[in-house]
């Protein structure tokens, strides 16, 4: 009777899965906080900017389980709908900046006349910490959710071509690379079948972390107002409410923070358990 074989990584994610039990707990979470961001408007009790002011600053209980704040309106409708903003802009982020990040990264390791432009460009911009950057960009295209994509984009962009070049440096190297290139292959089909299938597994992982990296930024974005509208709720817009009424009304700060906090936590614990089971190294120790 046939086996029906399964490619290593498939089978080193089984196991990570299998024998980590905190990974998979965590991609757990991350799925059932995607199912209800996606799900909000059927699962969120109230409306997220329903006001009621004579409810304002509740405790939590059974109208509110989480709460209200000092418009009166729902904690946890606010988180809910707030989730969705976050995992729009980490996962818009993520993706833009890999396929970016990539396409110059993988540019400038290759060929050798863009090493050197590409990498003083991001070792430029890389030379500005995140949320400074981030904080001009947004407040040069103003604040809306497309524009804070688009300013993380390109912070995010040079750390994703960073990686993407030095895992492109050694691929360029190698003996298969090389071989493809004395038999006439072109230079696209090189790209494309040697050396991007070469460092995918790199990639992943770091744009996981992106991921998580993404989340933070927009929250602190959102908490300083220069974010999206305030009008949208937000985790980061959350938390700057409720920080005027920390001693009154904890729980308008405290159910935000911990939904940032396990969404971000989950993201890295599983970008570490993906680094672990790509990697043929650490996959042999599974």
């Amino acid at each position: 009777m046939a086996t029906v074989s399964h490619p290593p990584s498939e089978i080193s994610l089984v196991r990570l899965l299998a024998q980590r039990h905190s990974v998979a707990l965590c991609l757990a979470i991350l799925i059932a906080m995607a199912l209800v961001a996606a799900l909000a408007p059927l699962i969120a009790p109230y409306a997220p900017n329903k006001m009621a002011i004579v409810s304002r600053l509740q405790h939590p209980g059974s109208n509110h389980w989480l709460g209200t704040d000092e418009y009166g309106r729902d904690i946890l409708s606010r988180v809910i709908f707030a989730g969705r903003v976050s995992l729009i802009v980490g996962l818009s982020v993520s993706a833009f900046s890999s396929i970016f990040g990539v396409c110059f990264g993988v540019l400038g390791g290759f060929f050798r006349r863009l090493d050197t432009p590409v990498s003083r460009v991001v070792d430029a911009m890389m030379a500005f910490p995140d949320i400074l950057l981030a904080i001009a960009l947004v407040a040069a295209l103003g604040g809306s959710v497309i524009n804070v994509i688009i300013a993380l984009s390109i912070v995010y962009t040079p750390r994703v071509a960073r990686v993407a070049r030095a895992s492109t440096l050694v691929v360029r190297e190698l003996a298969y690379v090389e071989a493809a290139r004395a038999l006439g292959t072109s230079t696209l089909r090189i790209l494309l079948n040697h050396v991007l299938r070469s460092i995918v597994s790199p990639l992943v992982v770091q744009a996981t972390f992106t991921f998580a990296y993404a989340m933070l930024a927009e929250a602190g974005l959102s908490f300083l107002g220069v974010g999206v509208d305030p009008s949208t709720p937000t985790w980061g817009t959350m938390i700057n409410a409720g920080s005027k009424y920390v001693s009154t009304a904890g729980w308008m700060i405290f159910y935000p923070g911990m939904a940032i906090t396990l969404c971000v936590l989950s993201l890295q614990i599983v970008g570490d358990g993906l680094r672990d089971a790509l990697d043929p190294n650490l996959s042999k120790e599974l």
